[in-house]
């Protein structure tokens, strides 16, 4: 069994726990100025990393300063509670989950303290992010050299705990040996600073007595008994992981304190700050990528190719390539791959292009001599990047594959002597097959470390004894190879208790009494890695475990690619953390403002996960916390395809809200805001007369300050303004109009298409559809527009007014029946609009012939031109700047591809904004509650780019949204990609901003 639960949490004494509890929070509500969380979301939140297990904490604590850290322990330590550390929660073994109370350093400790080019060293807080780190070291040509896939989210503090290695650990080795020093705090309130220990400095130390002259004493006592088995048991490879590192203390080694605590994974100290090692960072890379006719040709090859000295050597297989292609994670990129069965990506770097070229060359020159003659490719720097993407993608790959079982973590990531891989991996396999289990693989090939995902049953005791009774021969087949149960991912629960197979009982004893000049009482993260009792099993405290089974609540949306639950759908986040990255990309906007773990799509995930089970939120629909949590969701759908699980936070959103509010009286602003098409529709019954009408209140002062007030805008906001008549009421009396008068009126020839007016476009910005209607003409399509208010229910969702929203949807497929059997395509220009029948239109109605086909007919105009009119030829803007804000659910949903090489054949000069969202996104930017977080979106990137723009710069913008944003805060306005490539209308002028 596991380690002793501290009182706090002890089923046995569940309500001296609840009092102990209260205690505690309310003591650290009072001594720290950070945060502190006690209530149910809040543990709940924290209750798993990216591993199979789960332990609710006591409480979090979000410290921010040193000064908070101190309380907090003292606190805990006076009531008898355990402690964890934690960094981004992106851990794969169970470390970063316990009954303790957690501290997350990622909110507020996080700053550079110093970086110093000279020393080549860099002083940092734990809760830092790795690629902050490099990208201020960059500037000066230096490098923190690991870097896992993780490296946009995952913090120092978190590498220090597990030892992280990554891609470049080739070049620059592990975490560990990129530590100068480490500022600690104990359990016990000691606080020093460690690193390599001389003769003259141990002799200083020991002379000063005290906790440390005690520990350091003791530890060179423990070495020097131990010395001869450490040199013997430790396996001489580039990734030992697993283990406490006690061979850095020894005298070859430099007795270094600092780097035997790294990878304690948080059960000796708890890591105030540290000082870096930084390394020079080739400026100049070149990738060569060998194709080999399967994976274990490829680890045969791995020897040879190190000889060539590459700074990064990665491998993945043709089953995870498959599941890329299959999960549409890097269509694109998968094309740049030469042919083959196992791939091994070699990266050279030097300080000039022709260094590394010629490097990468030298190795493609004697390839063919490899067995298996593989075939190789050399890559440009930016095919280099897009490589890159699909190994980086390879986790999210290998999970919620369509049409296999569920991959799990377990056995992902022993290590071995490069010269042995190719051996390791084919018994290994071998073993895998036997048991009926088959896997991925990809990783750290030229470490010797290759990491799988394993379709392991979790949810049954047969399963489970399998499962257990695998990794234990799998352990033997490590070791028999010289390898190290862990290569990069760490012990915690997942290996732990396999630990005394590698090191035999003389170093388990030596790493017992190691953890106990640390932490006496055992306050650190107990359980994990080495306990004085016994370490948790790695078949307890399973997330799932057996009987598991996922909820199947009745819900509006279908969940078809998720058996029909909601239940599944919320398991699909693993944990990995791609949504607590701070830049590039899309996802998650509101953490990226708030570096709230609530306000990521994990923890939003996650949450919703704990309702469904009501193991710790046992309130049902009716969770005030989770509407919180889910209150600041933009509903970008940039999870959908950002995530690589594809978590879908939007429509998880809007399904929770439908519940959440059900049948009661709302918010004002939920039908102001989610009817909005019928307040449009009405205002143009009677053209220049109704939208005048509806548009003088919102010009009047006090009128529309208290129209804000009722429903609940910004005051800063100003609501959009009608256009004088819709495009609709100007199409009826347009010479273009397609459809006949009379049945004796034949129509215009021309292959048809209809054009959707959409809410946005027709009744604020008709000019955008005329010149669709202008683009199609010039083409050869003949258009067909409705006659009558039509809208697809987009702000429905938002609210969570999902009954209505179906209705809408159900109304469009009787009444446009015929054009979808017609199969004309439906054109659209507002991707929001366009995203309802891609995505929502089927989640609702998926075993409807009429929804799959209307998916599959809905086209946005760059996506019809490209496809239908390939020749077709653009207005020119010959020498000129286009900045382009795409949509979130146009780069979510459907890609800007198209749109780019449109734009690009005017022959201007193209800029995609990497702004992610532009933070309006429909009702939110309006709303009161969320103007902060909306501003904070569009001073990210979007906004000082505008002012930025020479005055003939054209802005492009097809979201309303995002119109709508660039025009509530500059000066400019954003057209839309229509009217960009139509040719002007007569007696018009030309586009601009």
């Amino acid at each position: 069994m596991g380690a002793t639960l501290p009182i706090l949490n002890n089923p046995q004494h569940p309500h001296e726990s609840f009092a102990a509890a209260r205690e505690l929070e309310a003591k650290l509500r009072a001594v720290i100025r950070g945060e502190v969380r006690f209530d149910p979301a809040g543990r709940a939140l924290y209750a798993t990393d990216a591993s199979n297990y789960r332990q609710t904490p006591i409480g979090v604590v979000l410290p921010c300063d040193v000064a908070d850290v101190e309380a907090t322990i003292a606190a805990c330590r006076d009531l008898g509670a355990a402690i964890l550390p934690r960094g981004a929660g992106t851990s794969l073994s169970g470390q970063c989950c316990n009954v303790a109370v957690v501290l997350d350093f990622s909110k507020y400790m996080r700053r550079l303290v110093s970086l110093d080019p000279e020393q080549k060293i860099a002083v940092v807080e734990p809760g830092i992010v790795l690629d902050r780190v490099r990208e201020a070291a960059e500037l000066h040509h230096l490098t923190f050299a690991p870097d896992p896939a993780t490296h946009s989210r995952c913090t120092i503090g978190g590498m220090i705990g597990n030892n992280s290695c990554g891609t470049h650990s080739v070049m620059g080795g592990l975490t560990a040996n990129n530590i100068r020093s480490l500022d600690i705090l104990l359990a016990d309130g000691t606080r020093m600073t460690v690193g390599a220990t001389s003769d003259e400095e141990f002799t200083a130390i020991i002379a000063r007595g005290g906790r440390q002259g005690q520990i350091y004493a003791a530890m060179r006592q423990l070495r020097d008994r131990c010395a001869g088995e450490i040199r013997k048991r430790f396996p001489q490879i580039p990734r030992r992981v697993s283990g406490y590192n006690l061979d850095e203390l020894l005298p070859e080694r430099g007795f270094h304190v600092a780097r035997a605590l790294v990878g304690s994974e948080g059960t000796l100290a708890t890591v105030l700050s540290a000082t870096l090692d930084l390394m020079h960072s080739p400026p100049c890379r070149r990738l060569a990528v060998l194709g080999f006719p399967d994976p274990f040709l490829a680890a045969d090859a791995v020897p040879a190719i190190l000889e060539h000295k590459p700074i990064g050597l990665e491998g993945v297989d043709a089953m995870l390539v498959d599941f890329v292609r299959r999960k549409h994670l890097a269509d694109e990129e998968l094309l740049l791959l030469p042919p083959g069965g196992g791939f091994l990506l070699a990266e050279f770097g030097a300080e000039t292009n022709e260094e590394a070229e010629a490097q990468a060359r030298a190795l493609v020159a004697v390839s063919s001599q490899f067995a298996g003659s593989p075939t190789a490719r050399i890559y440009s720097p930016a095919d280099a990047a897009r490589i890159w993407h699909i190994r980086e993608s390879a986790l999210g790959a290998t999970v919620f594959v369509p049409g296999e079982p569920h991959g799990w973590e377990g056995w992902e990531d022993s290590a071995v002597p490069p010269a042995k891989l190719g051996s390791f991996l084919r018994q290994t396999f071998a073993l895998m097959a036997e048991y009926g289990y088959r896997s991925p693989m990809y990783g750290h090939f030229g470490q010797g470390c290759v990491h799988m995902r394993i379709n392991f049953d979790l949810e049954t005791e047969p399963g489970i004894r399998k499962f257990r009774a695998f990794i234990d021969q799998a352990a033997d087949i490590v070791i028999a190879h010289g390898g190290s149960l862990s290569g990069e991912h760490g012990d915690g629960q997942a290996r732990g208790a396999l630990l005394p197979k590698m090191f035999g009982p003389e170093l388990m004893q030596a790493f017992r009494e190691f953890k106990a000049l640390w932490d006496p009482e055992n306050r650190m993260n107990p359980g994990k890695v080495i306990d004085p009792a016994a370490v948790y099993q790695p078949d307890e405290n399973l997330r799932l475990g057996a009987g598991y089974i996922s909820k199947t609540p009745q819900t509006f949306f279908q969940f078809p690619d998720d058996h029909g639950s909601m239940g599944e759908a919320a398991l699909r986040c693993v944990g990995v953390g791609a949504c607590r990255k701070a830049g590039g990309g899309t996802m998650c906007p509101s953490y990226m403002v708030t570096q709230e773990e609530q306000h990521s799509t994990r923890g939003r995930a996650h949450l919703l996960w704990e309702m469904l089970e009501g193991r710790v939120l046992d309130t049902g629909w009716r969770n005030d916390a989770i509407r919180e949590a889910l209150d600041l969701c933009l509903s970008c759908k940039a999870c959908k395809s950002e995530c690589p699980v594809n978590v879908d936070m939007a429509t998880y959103k809007a399904e929770f809200l439908a519940h959440y509010y059900g049948d009661r009286l709302r918010p004002a602003q939920h039908y102001a805001f989610g009817f909005m098409d019928r307040l449009a529709h009405a205002a143009s019954l009677v053209p220049g007369v109704t939208t005048r009408l509806a548009n003088l209140p919102l010009a009047l002062p006090g009128v529309s300050h208290a129209i804000k007030a009722i429903l609940g805008v910004a005051q800063q906001r100003s609501l959009p303004q009608f256009a004088p008549r819709s495009f609709q009421n100007e199409w009826q009396t347009s010479p273009m109009r397609r459809a006949p008068r009379t049945l004796r009126e034949a129509p215009p020839p021309g292959r048809p298409v209809l054009l959707w007016p959409d809410t946005w476009n027709n009744y604020y910005h008709p000019q955008s559809l005329h010149a669709a209607t202008r683009v199609l003409a010039q083409t050869g399509f003949a258009v067909e527009v409705p006659r009558q208010h039509v809208c697809c229910g987009r702000p429905l969702y938002d609210f969570g007014l999902l009954r209505q929203a179906r209705s809408y949807l159900l109304r469009i497929l009787d009444q446009f029946t015929p054009q979808i059997d017609a199969c004309l395509p439906f054109i659209f220009l507002e991707p929001s609009c366009a995203s309802v029948f891609r995505d929502e239109l089927v989640n609702f109605f998926p075993q409807d012939e009429r929804a799959q086909r209307l998916r599959n007919q809905t086209l946005l105009l760059s996506e019809f031109l490209a496809r239908h009119a390939p020749d077709f030829h653009p207005a020119q803007h010959p020498g000129g700047k286009i900045i382009v804000q795409g949509h979130c659910h146009h780069k979510s949903l459907m890609k800007m591809t198209d749109e780019l090489a449109l734009l690009r054949r005017t022959g201007a000069d193209v800029d995609l904004l990497d702004s992610g969202c532009c933070g309006m996104a429909g009702p939110f930017g309006f709303e009161r509650d969320k103007f902060e977080v909306s501003q904070a979106l569009g001073e990210r990137v979007l906004l000082p780019a505008v002012r930025a723009a020479a005055p003939q710069t054209i802005l492009v913008a097809d979201g309303f949204s995002c119109r709508e944003q660039i025009a509530q805060n500059s000066s400019r306005r954003a057209i839309h990609f229509a009217e960009v490539i139509a040719q002007p209308d007569p007696g018009k002028s030309a586009p601009g901003s």
